[in-house]
């Protein structure tokens, strides 16, 4: 989760005050991941990522996540655009557990509950009426990280999956780059926030996730992502000096106490459709 609030982090500071354009902020993320996991692969004499057709789902996903999460930003504020972010993510990952049989306990429903009001509560003064297209595309995006999430826990091997994801996403990067290159513009300091996004925020943090997903329930995994935002935002406050607010705090602790309610509450076994074996 640090990893993805870096991410935020990065891609606020970068395409916030438009040092970079969403097109080409995509491109040398996904290059950036790519080299990054090629890397990690070679020095653990596993080979080199390909684009495996087996992966499309997968790939698809992230795809649609990156570009539509990058063009979403350069339309919304802060505050709107966590919120229909994050409330896809749940809304795509929670429906998936539960039509798989996944249950939570009464008690872990109300620590989500305060979790999800804390996080409400944390965004709320930066909620405006949101651009109609910034808030589908970044609906759509929210979706599709919901769905890379759930389709990661397909894959034991996390290094081979990224690499292969990743690598699969550029040429169609490069190609919508390309169709928007009147509007390319790459400051210094916007290929710098790229790049981190890419190497670190994106190549390692998408290996420790798919690693953490192999033992977490998809409800759980869906949960702690609401982390996220507060962690972003007390990382503001540190390394961007950004005010820390009473709201901050109050929002912080509601939101990680609650997380930290449902990780640790046992969940109950998933039903099962249809007859029981005797």
């Amino acid at each position: 989760m640090l990893c993805f609030a870096a991410n935020s982090l990065l891609c606020r500071l970068a395409l916030a005050p438009h040092t970079i354009d969403p097109a080409s902020f995509t491109t040398i993320r996904v290059a950036s991941a790519t080299l990054v996991l090629a890397l990690i692969l070679m020095i653990r004499g596993m080979g080199r990522p390909k684009v495996s057709f087996s992966n499309w789902p997968s790939t698809a996903a992230l795809l649609g996540y990156l570009l539509f999460f990058s063009f979403a930003y350069a339309r919304l504020n802060a505050g709107t655009g966590a919120l229909l972010l994050f409330g896809a993510v749940q809304l795509t990952m929670f429906a998936v557990a539960l039509w798989h049989g996944e249950r939570l306990p009464m008690l872990s429903w109300a620590a989500l509950a305060v979790a999800v009001a804390g996080l409400v509560y944390l965004v709320l003064p930066g909620v405006a009426a949101p651009d109609a297209l910034g808030a589908i595309m970044m609906a759509v995006s929210g979706a599709a990280w919901g769905i890379f999430t759930l389709l990661a826990r397909r894959f034991p091997n996390a290094v081979q999956a990224n690499a292969d994801n990743f690598l699969a996403c550029l040429p169609v990067a490069v190609v919508i780059n390309l169709l928007s290159a009147s509007q390319v513009h790459v400051s210094d300091t916007g290929l710098a926030l790229a790049v981190a996004s890419g190497a670190l925020a994106s190549g390692v943090g998408y290996l420790i996730w798919y690693a953490a997903l192999q033992n977490l329930a998809r409800t759980h995994a869906a949960t702690v992502q609401l982390v996220v935002p507060a962690i972003a935002a007390l990382g503001g406050a540190v390394l961007l000096s950004e005010p820390v607010t009473i709201r901050l705090v109050v929002a912080s602790i509601a939101v990680l106490g609650g997380v930290a309610v449902v990780l640790t509450r046992k969940q109950p076994a998933p039903r099962i459709s249809g007859r029981t074996a005797s």
